[in-house]
């Protein structure tokens, strides 16, 4: 749990790592910079597990199309977003990934929708709305099209990758790094052929850095712990509740965005979509005490 909670801590800090950052630089060139930290971070940890030969060795035809989607696509579509829209918006915007997947799961993996899953997207999707729309739930101009385009397009780009990867065996550092390894190059050809790499100060660079160090490698390995540590994956996967209320309060209290009141309200009604499909996906009464008695 405390590795759990230690990656929600980082994570909460993002939305805010990635204003400051994007107000130094363009979303590719901190999507280069960050992606270089998180390779060489990971490339150490892959090292120290003594899996490089493993990973040098196996698993490169998965990663020829999972690196495209994470971190190039992935990424590239939420560091565009957050450049278009306040850091609030973005991050609420961002937590409909979940939903997206158990929509998708039922062409791709031949899943059936419950009527719960279905009332759960209605939920969330009216708060995405709201944001959207700023509270004008009316009218259908919303405030910036393409940055609220950028941020969905975000969560089908993400629920898509581990839907597509529920046969993948790699180990998960093996195949973060592999996917980091795909990515990377193509980021850089993108840079040379589009900004180049410029110099932006040491700002940016620290801003540039927190970003690959923490959100893309840190806070993955804690995470990775967490849901391998504890008996019942659903203890740890709740914790992801805490993350925005300290988001929010950090992007005011750094950034010094205003919190919308439509934020607020799209983002009860997402996080109780959210909460609806976690309580349907809980185990059965005497499961939960078969686990609590395992855990004692």
């Amino acid at each position: 749990m405390l590795f759990g909670l230690g990656a929600v801590a980082l994570w909460s800090t993002v939305a805010t790592a990635f204003k400051v950052a994007l107000g130094y630089m363009t979303p590719l060139e901190l999507m280069w910079l960050a992606s270089l930290v998180s390779w060489a971070l990971i490339a150490v940890l892959v090292l120290r597990q003594g899996l490089m030969g493993h990973a040098l060795r196996h698993g490169w035809r998965t990663a020829a199309w999972a690196g495209l989607m994470n971190p190039v696509a992935y990424y590239l579509l939420l560091f565009g977003a957050y450049d278009r829209l306040p850091g609030q918006e973005a991050m609420a915007l961002n937590y409909t990934w979940a939903l997206a997947m158990a929509f998708l799961a039922v062409p791709i993996l031949g899943q059936r929708l419950t009527r719960t899953d279905v009332l759960a997207g209605l939920i969330a999707y009216s708060g995405v709305w709201v944001i959207a729309t700023r509270g004008a739930v009316l009218d259908v101009a919303f405030a910036d099209p393409l940055g609220v385009v950028l941020a969905m397009g975000s969560t089908l780009v993400w629920a898509l990758y581990w839907l597509l990867n529920a046969r993948d065996h790699r180990p998960p550092l093996v195949a973060q790094w592999q996917n980091f390894s795909i990515g990377l190059p193509v980021l850089t050809l993108l840079m040379l052929w589009g900004p180049g790499i410029a110099w932006h100060g040491w700002a940016a660079l620290g801003a540039g850095v927190y970003v690959g160090l923490f959100e893309m490698g840190i806070a993955f390995v804690l995470w990775q712990l967490a849901v391998h540590k504890v008996s019942r994956t659903a203890k740890v996967s709740n914790l992801i509740f805490l993350s925005p209320p300290v988001s929010l309060m950090l992007l005011y209290l750094v950034v010094g965005e205003p919190i919308l009141p439509s934020t607020l309200v799209g983002l009860l009604l997402i996080l109780g979509g959210l909460g609806l499909q976690q309580w349907q996906k809980s185990p059965a009464p005497k499961a939960r005490q078969n686990d609590s008695q395992q855990d004692n």
